[in-house]
């Protein structure tokens, strides 16, 4: 499949370590139906030989450090084996908490970054920061109308940019400063927020909200 008449379909999901999640998502029709042509993953299963879920369906891309850290693996982006092998590439990227692919086609460059940031600290958000300071000559410039860039992902943020502004329990002074860190980032990065606020993207196990 050419990418250069394929539509880009992304679908990304955290599915905390369950097998059983993995599994429904990968052998589900809905990804069919919407034509999906790439999962992104955070917190994969990951099995006893440090391989995820996946079928011959899909080509798995673990972390650069995967193979001397799999314990560490928080990241995995699943590829269509449909996609021509030279219309894409894996990034390295020093962390197991990301993924990062370019993929190239007659429309330009895109690179996606599926990022896994935890929510105690904001080593990745610097990390992102740095990684895109130190690589510019091949990830590009986002100003550029052919070269783009997406970074998506389980960020454990929450901010009235994109969560329910009513739901003032999440607002802490805590979690207002860490936000802002990743909306500084962002910022710096040239993106933009590409879903709209207040969607829900979090369904609570035991409280359903």
């Amino acid at each position: 499949m050419d990418l250069s008449r394929t539509k880009i379909s992304i679908w990304q999901q955290n599915v905390n370590k369950s097998p059983t999640s993995q599994h429904d998502l990968i052998s589900s029709k809905y990804l069919i139906d919407i034509g999906a042509n790439i999962i992104a993953l955070q917190e994969p299963a990951i099995n006893h030989l440090n391989k995820t879920i996946t079928t011959k369906d899909w080509i798995p891309i673990y972390p650069s450090t995967h193979s001397k850290q799999p314990d560490k693996t928080r990241s995995v982006t699943l590829i269509s084996a449909a996609l021509t092998s030279d219309s894409w590439q894996q990034l390295d990227f020093p962390s197991g908490d990301v993924t990062t692919i370019q993929l190239k086609g007659n429309w330009g460059q895109l690179t996606i970054f599926n990022i896994y940031n935890d929510g105690q600290h904001n080593s990745m958000v610097n990390l992102l920061t740095d990684y895109t300071h130190r690589h510019t000559s091949v990830i590009g410039d986002n100003m550029v109308g052919n070269v783009h860039t997406i970074w998506l992902g389980d960020f454990n943020r929450h901010h009235p940019y994109w969560d329910d502004p009513e739901d003032m329990c999440l607002f802490t002074n805590e979690a207002i400063n860490a936000a802002e860190t990743l909306i500084g980032a962002v910022a710096e990065a040239g993106l933009e927020m590409v879903l709209p606020g207040s969607i829900p993207t979090h369904l609570h196990n035991v409280s359903k909200h």
